[in-house]
């Protein structure tokens, strides 16, 4: 949590960190500041003491409402660092930063950077800095990051806001199986009133205005996927398939918060109509793991025995898994879930790359997605909500919705 920030800076033994970028859509400006319209800010944090928030004079108003200790980036008169550097803008805004950091007493020792922006002016930038601070030492943090370890358990505002947001997905998903089960059938397609087949491409249309409606972003797209497409877990679906009834389609959807903020993640698989005798049996035996597995969880435990645990249940219905084959790309091919916050996948993790670390502390939001994908068969299943867990340790589905694998049509 941001709480846990200085504690987790000594352990990573960071003197300061430093963020980098927009106020939307950049994950450690949002976790820091809460969010806002700035186009460009810098934020330094330095151990022990609060977040200072540099700004653009444009957006002073912006700046202000985060709370946070603010300085204006025109008083460092860039024109003039411009003229020092010899009309070297990269050496100028090196020597800005070189300003701002002494002016906090970060003159020496390990300086994280976090942001988003462009990787060649950023690259440039943070040699120019090094070379003009040679006291500091400038890291880059992979995914074990500081940042990424206090993001992993979350404070009460901060589930509300992913609650909210699980709202706001499932009632579009309802308000995309209304539209789907309203269409009349021919020859098992879906037919729009004026005679054409209702597409894969126009139903992702409307999930999207249904989101923006309801004031959610959806940066990353929406997975709405039929038949083989729905048995390659990440093909987002092809938008001239037509919707027909009979067929698996998966749909998961993962929206944000406006401007970025808090993600929530969920998939469903429905049939339209009816299902095949072989797609019942395959989504029963995804229901009947997630349902088993769910069970099993208790706070403190490592993720990665769920990881394990799911496998040896769908080996032992006679589905292949990562676990025999990692190389395998029918069966169950990818991880049980994963964290989820201001990223859509963050920790703590549940697949190859989780660690003791990862683990269902309370506070911590994640992903249980089970799913079983045989594309050459034209099908594939997959079931997924988002969860976290209490302060007590029970594990709570943060927005529930029926399970159902088949729509009856309403024509």
């Amino acid at each position: 949590m941001k709480s846990d920030l200085d504690t987790l800076m000594h352990t990573y033994q960071l003197d300061a960190i430093l963020v980098t970028g927009p106020g939307q859509h950049n994950p450690a400006m949002v976790y820091l500041t809460g969010g806002g319209h700035m186009t460009n800010a810098d934020l330094i944090k330095k151990y022990g003491e609060e977040p200072v928030l540099f700004f653009n004079p444009m957006e002073r108003d912006e700046a202000a409402r985060t709370g946070l200790r603010t300085k204006n980036l025109a008083d460092y008169k860039l024109n003039e660092l411009i003229k020092e550097a010899g009309g070297d803008q990269i050496k100028a805004t090196a020597l800005r930063y070189k300003l701002m950091l002494s002016e906090l007493g970060v003159t020496r020792g390990r300086v994280a950077i976090y942001g988003k922006g462009e990787i060649g002016a950023g690259y440039a930038i943070f040699s120019a800095l090094q070379t003009e601070m040679p006291g500091l030492s400038l890291v880059g943090e992979s995914g074990d990051s500081m940042l990424m370890q206090a993001m992993s358990t979350k404070d009460p505002q901060e589930i509300e806001r992913i609650r909210r947001m699980g709202r706001i997905t499932t009632a579009v998903v309802g308000e995309t199986a209304e539209f789907l089960t309203s269409h009349t059938v021919n020859d098992e397609i879906l037919f729009k009133p004026d005679g054409t087949p209702l597409t894969i491409g126009e139903v992702k249309r409307h999930i999207n205005l249904w989101l923006a409606e309801r004031e959610a972003d959806n940066p990353e797209g929406t997975i709405f996927a039929i038949g083989r497409d729905a048995g390659v877990p990440h093909s987002t679906g092809t938008a001239t398939d037509v919707l027909r009834l009979g067929q698996t389609i998966v749909y998961d959807i993962f929206p944000c918060e406006t401007g970025g903020g808090y993600y929530y993640d969920f998939t469903r698989t429905w049939c339209l109509g009816y299902a095949p005798d072989p797609v019942q049996a395959l989504y029963q035996d995804v229901l009947d793991v997630y349902l088993q597995v769910i069970s099993e969880m208790q706070v403190g435990t490592a993720c990665k025995i769920y990881q394990e645990r799911t496998c040896a249940l769908f080996e032992a219905n006679g589905h292949p898994t990562i676990k025999t084959n990692p190389a395998v790309q029918e069966g169950y091919v990818h991880s049980l879930g994963h964290g989820l916050g201001l990223r859509v996948h963050e920790r703590p993790w549940f697949g190859a790359t989780a660690s003791d670390a990862d683990r269902l502390e309370p506070g911590a939001v994640f992903t249980i997605e089970p799913g079983l994908y045989y594309p050459e068969k034209g099908m594939g299943v997959r079931l997924e909500n988002s969860a976290w867990v209490r302060p007590g340790g029970q594990i709570e589905v943060l927005a529930e919705y029926p399970m159902d694998l088949v729509l009856p049509m309403k024509m």
